[in-house]
């Protein structure tokens, strides 16, 4: 069984499924994929994030804002927070710093990036970190916020195994996207053997970043099968042993508070 452990299943594109949206979740599941995170973006998609995660008892959401779309978002701790309470929201982001396309919003970034920290403290949900570029920027403010009491994952992870340690000593997990198979990501490909197997997710990132050997074609959640079995091989593991750390990787981080709290119903 395999974890997308990052999508965004309101932009993917339906066209090769008949344009419908079971049939993309129904590809998927053939391909071993039974659990989903769709992530939003900014204000205006959450409810649509919300609406798709309802539909489907093993799709799950976040509620956030992404530091590429910061213009004309004003998410405060009290907004976040109320969104959260929705029963199907585990996480809070997607969130972070991206100062490789857009330096210029940069304070707007880190304003809106230490008010998502706060409020995922304050409700005790992961924290879905996008960072390009700005990895001290990145560290320091999920240190200053005390991050580390919720944990959460760098997702589409494309910086340093340093990086990625100091990450992981606060609680963090490590995301691969379709990236890891591109040619000329070797140094990628070495970080991602150097990751702690109970540390690992995978995602597709979809509709972005479709993985070989499926380039060319719209990403979609089955393809997150192409991104396992290709971390799996650099790595020397066995695939099904893999699919199934990641896995247990992914629920331990996204939904154990929700076996907690079904547990005590």
């Amino acid at each position: 069984m395999l974890a997308d452990s990052h999508c965004h299943l309101d932009r993917i594109d339906l066209e090769p499924f008949d344009n419908q949206f079971e049939n993309a979740i129904t590809a998927a599941n053939e391909r071993g994929v039974k659990q989903f995170l769709c992530v939003a973006i900014n204000a205006e998609n959450q409810q649509e994030v919300i609406r798709i995660a309802d539909s489907h008892p093993n799709i799950h959401a976040s509620v956030g804002v992404h530091p590429l779309y910061t213009e004309g978002e004003s998410a405060s701790v009290e907004s976040l927070v109320s969104a959260s309470q929705h029963p199907k929201v585990v996480a809070i982001g997607e969130t972070g710093l991206d100062y490789f396309y857009a330096k210029e919003s940069k304070e707007e970034q880190l304003s809106l990036f230490k008010t998502h920290v706060e409020a995922a403290v304050d409700v005790n949900l992961p924290l879905i970190i996008h960072t390009r570029d700005a990895r001290k920027d990145t560290l320091d403010i999920l240190a200053q916020g005390n991050a580390e009491k919720v944990g959460g994952v760098l997702h589409c992870f494309t910086e340093s195994l340093e990086m990625a340690e100091t990450a992981m000593e606060m609680g963090f997990y490590i995301s691969f996207s379709g990236i890891v198979t591109f040619n000329n990501t070797e140094e990628l490909r070495e970080t991602a053997k150097r990751i702690p197997l109970n540390r690992i997710l995978v995602e597709t990132d979809s509709p972005y970043l479709t993985p070989k050997p499926h380039r060319g074609k719209p990403n979609s959640p089955m393809y997150v099968a192409d991104v396992a079995k290709l971390v799996a091989e650099i790595r020397g593991e066995d695939y099904e042993t893999f699919c199934r750390a990641t896995t247990e990787n992914y629920e331990r981080l996204f939904l154990s508070k929700l076996k907690l709290l079904s547990n005590l119903k």
